[in-house]
Order: structure tokens, then sequence, then C-alpha cells
């Protein structure tokens, strides 16, 4: 679903600062991997050269088969329109939209409308526990049913590929363990590949592996060993 091949970034020209050196991931469908290290090691560059909100200096990224470093802006908005979904931890919902457009929002802008679009905001929103403020504009919610929101909404369109940039930060524990399950149940039902970035170890310990990223690459994090 998602291979990330030999990839190079770095800013500030010939002499600038070397961010991403020869990383590489495959991400199968169903499968949720998360990706933790320090601040300022390139995580959050690595997600953006992912989402193809950035280009690398060298290196391949491939949905689908499909490389996204080799396609101009419009073509690579085309994609993650279409099978990319994004959870951020500031929400970024519309605020003079309903929860229920803010969930389809991914639908309408796909093309897809009536009874079976809006039969596929009724069962995320179910699932996210909030089918009952499907009329509720974002102010009238909670932190964390804003952020339940944002879920439901990254998967409307059963996107291939769900990226998630420290979606619990901003919540209690509660909350966060709400998500964080919310989020790995539904990568798992639509089969899609899931990529979490996090400085949480909790939320780390949701996904199916565990990588570690630092100056001299990303490496794969052993788990520790279950109790006798």
């Amino acid at each position: 679903m998602l291979e990330v091949r030999k990839l190079m970034k770095s800013y500030g020209g010939a002499s600038g600062r070397r961010v991403l050196d020869g990383v590489e991931l495959t991400v199968q469908p169903g499968e949720y991997v998360a990706i933790v290290g320090e601040s300022g090691v390139g995580k959050s560059t690595l997600l953006n050269l992912v989402a193809g909100l950035d280009v690398p200096d060298s290196g391949q990224i491939l949905l689908e088969g499909r490389d996204l470093a080799s396609l101009d802006e419009t073509a690579r908005t085309r994609v993650r329109r279409a099978r990319m979904g994004f959870v951020f931890q500031a929400f970024h919902l519309l605020p003079h939209l309903s929860v229920s457009r803010n969930v389809g929002l991914p639908l309408a802008l796909n093309g897809e409308a009536g009874p079976a679009a809006a039969q596929r905001v009724h069962e995320l929103l179910s699932a996210v526990g909030l089918a009952d403020r499907a009329d509720s504009l974002p102010r009238e919610l909670s932190g964390g049913e804003m952020q339940r929101v944002a879920v439901a909404r990254a998967l409307a369109h059963r996107p291939a590929l769900v990226l998630a940039d420290e979606p619990t930060g901003n919540l209690d524990p509660d909350n966060a363990a709400m998500i964080l399950e919310i989020l790995r149940a539904q990568i798992k039902r639509d089969n899609a590949a899931g990529v979490l970035v996090t400085h949480s170890a909790n939320a780390a310990a949701t996904t199916d592996r565990i990588y570690e990223l630092t100056l001299t690459g990303l490496q794969l994090r052993p788990r520790a060993a279950s109790p006798a």
C-alpha cells in the first residue's frame, strides 16, 4: 500500500541541514504503524512528504504503486483528496459547517452524494458516538467530540492511507484512549494503511509496529516482551 524508498530531504540548499537521510518504510493494507522520536528529527517532515505536501530531494514515495514524488502539485492534490485521510491535533473542522457536513466533506469533494453518502456519514458518526450531534456546529462540541468528528471525517471516503499527527496531544486520558481505539478499529475495518506520528508511548502502543526516527534513520523498535 505505502512504500517509502531511500527518502532524502534537506533544507537550506547545499550548505543546509539534512533532515531525512535514506528513510525507508513499508506499510501494508490493514497495517497500522507508529513513528516516534525526539523533537526535531524530522517526523513532521516525513509525514508531509508522505502526504505529498512537500517533495523530497530524492527517493520514492509509492502509494498503491504510484510515485507521489514524481507528480506535480495538482496531481498530488488529487491523490490526497481521493486516497488519503488526515487526523490533526488541531482538529481543523470548518466552523460554519455542521458535524455531519464536516464528516461528509471528503465525500462531497470526491463527487459522492445522495443516500449512500448520507448513510456513510451516519455510520461513522454512530461509530464515534456522535450520531445525536449531527446537526451541531463545532463550537458546540467539546475537544474530545471535535477530535472524534475529525477521525470520522478522515475515514469518510475510505482512504487507502490514513495519516494521524499527534491526534491525542490536546486530549485528556479518557478521550485520548477513545480516539485511539476508534482510529485503530476503523483503519482495520477499512483495510487501510495507517501511520501515526506521536510522542505518546500509550498512543504508539496501540499500533502494530513502532518505528523510531533519529538523525541516522528510521528503525523498527522491538516491543517489550510480555510477562510470563
